[in-house]
């Protein structure tokens, strides 16, 4: 259900007439920080799962979740120490991890894949949510005693997604390439792509060590096995679909025979099965 909600919630704020509806949605959002391990924490609200390195060196952020909550944000991080927010790494475009960013960017350096910031410009967001520094595949950040990796594996959720190791605390972000348990939002329309989102995974299961801690875009803290499980969830499925429409079958015809009953609670949340179907053959069928 937390997924669900937190992508209704960005389904809506996209589609908001004003400000003030915009305030009040979120009124009642609490920002709740907890310890990850090494030098960083996370901050769980309403939009996409915020990383925080905290040190000698000041903090740097993973997202930044929707602009109304920047205020709410700006004191849990107060909260965690006396450093000032340098940082702003994005992990892809969607509002609902960049809707902070015109808050924080004015003070902060925003660092995001090239493709962000086209994305950004082009929905004409404010000067100061634009990412400042931008790379193609590969940029490193030596910050608060560890080298924290950005990585871009090529379009999977978007055509602009990082993956943010912080390679001495032994935690990475995953972003959206990565929802607990339940049937990920695949953006065909921002450079996304089924085959490249299920290639990216698997790249990241052998590379991840077993000892890392997993921060996803949307769901609680998760581990190695949390993500091996999603993987065998993407292989299946997709690998349905993929043999459905080898048979010449319509979209239809495998949204009423349906995903294995194992994968039932998978579609609970804002992605249900009949949409996770939908994206997956849209996204194979155009290849």
């Amino acid at each position: 259900m937390t997924t669900r909600i937190l992508l209704l919630l960005a389904a809506c704020l996209a589609l908001s007439s004003s400000p003030a509806s915009a305030q009040g949605r979120f009124a009642n959002v609490k920002i709740e920080s907890s310890h990850v391990a090494g030098s960083v924490h996370m901050l769980v609200g309403a939009g996409g799962n915020i990383g925080v390195s905290v040190g000698d060196d000041g903090m740097a952020i993973v997202d930044t979740q929707f602009a109304p909550l920047a205020g709410k944000i700006e004191k849990a991080l107060q909260g965690l120490g006396k450093g000032g927010l340098r940082y702003v790494l994005n992990t892809h475009w969607h509002g609902d991890h960049t809707g902070g960013n015109a808050h924080f960017g004015k003070a902060a350096d925003v660092i995001a894949q090239a493709n962000v910031r086209k994305r950004l410009a082009d929905a004409q967001k404010p000067s100061a949510s634009l990412p400042v520094f931008t790379f193609e595949t590969d940029a490193s950040l030596h910050f608060n005693g560890e080298e924290i990796k950005l990585t871009h594996l090529g379009p999977g959720h978007t055509d602009g997604d990082s993956v943010i190791w912080f390679t001495k605390s032994k935690v990475v972000h995953m972003g959206d390439h990565f929802f607990v348990d339940r049937f990920p939002y695949i953006d065909l329309g921002s450079g996304g792509s089924v085959a490249g989102y299920l290639t990216n995974i698997e790249t990241l299961v052998s590379s991840i060590p077993d000892d890392y801690k997993i921060i996803p875009g949307h769901g609680p803290l998760a581990d190695k096995r949390d993500l091996e499980r999603f993987h065998a969830m993407l292989k299946e499925t997709i690998g349905i679909v993929r043999k459905g429409i080898g048979e010449g079958k319509t979209v239809n015809q495998l949204k009423a025979a349906g995903m294995p009953e194992k994968y039932q609670s998978w579609g609970s949340g804002f992605i249900n099965t009949d949409r996770w179907i939908d994206i997956v053959y849209g996204g194979l069928a155009s290849n």
